[in-house]
């Protein structure tokens, strides 16, 4: 049987954690990964199950306002373990895929650090680093180009104009990538008329389309040659 945080009863997860904090291991050896896109309804029993046949230590769900985030923090047994979990990176859990990161080990601490106290994590660590996000985006030198990440792959042109309601898209400039197979990756560019303008439709950064919210990073329009002409190889 599984407890709250999605691992065995007596399994000493409290002690586990703190191991973990106090040993400081280097980035390359952090055995912790990062989930984003889950379903909503999404438990721990179903992340076990997505990564089944690897050794799981730890499963921390991350909610907002007590409803879940669609993100977690998942510790496995070895940096190992870690390697093959990323290969499972976009691959579906129910009709939704699945984002698989590297974990920087200060988020993990600060996601711990806030569930220990009240299980505010949202109320903690993810302001101070949307907060954190957004400065350092603001001081990215902007162009025209605007890439968009965590797309549903069933996004088209005319959506992701919609989304951008209110600002000057080019809409002739708008590129949903695609693998050589046509398959999308999630991932699209989107021109506007000026540079302030990119910079103003920022506000939409981590704003829905769908059911999955959307980021928003500057870019170049050399990138976003590079990935058409891929899309198209």
């Amino acid at each position: 049987m599984y407890g709250s945080r999605g691992v065995m009863f007596g399994s000493g997860v409290g002690s586990k954690r703190q191991r973990m904090m106090q040993s400081n291991p280097p980035y390359g050896g952090f055995p912790v990964v990062r989930l984003r896109g889950l379903p909503f309804n999404c438990a721990d029993v179903d992340i076990f199950k997505f990564f089944a046949g690897l050794d799981i230590v730890d499963v921390l769900l991350v909610s907002k306002n007590g409803k879940s985030s669609g993100e977690a923090f998942v510790v496995f047994a070895g940096p190992m373990q870690v390697e093959i979990a990323l290969q499972r990176d976009r691959q579906n859990m129910g009709r939704r895929y699945v984002e698989v990161f590297r974990c920087y080990k200060q988020d993990y601490y600060n996601a711990v650090a806030a569930e220990e106290e009240e299980g505010a994590y949202e109320n903690n660590e993810v302001h101070v680093r949307a907060k954190s996000c957004s400065e350092s985006k603001e001081k990215l030198e902007y162009t025209e180009v605007l890439k968009m990440r965590g797309l549903p792959y069933s996004a088209n042109k005319p959506q992701i104009v919609e989304f951008f309601s209110g600002y000057k898209v080019i809409e002739g400039r708008v590129h949903v990538v695609c693998r050589p197979d046509g398959k999308a990756t999630g991932e699209a560019f989107v021109e506007f008329e000026t540079a302030e303008e990119a910079r103003r439709a920022m506000a939409k950064d981590k704003m829905s389309i769908g059911p999955r919210y959307v980021e928003l990073f500057p870019t170049t329009r050399e990138e976003a040659r590079r990935a058409e002409s891929r899309s198209r190889q």
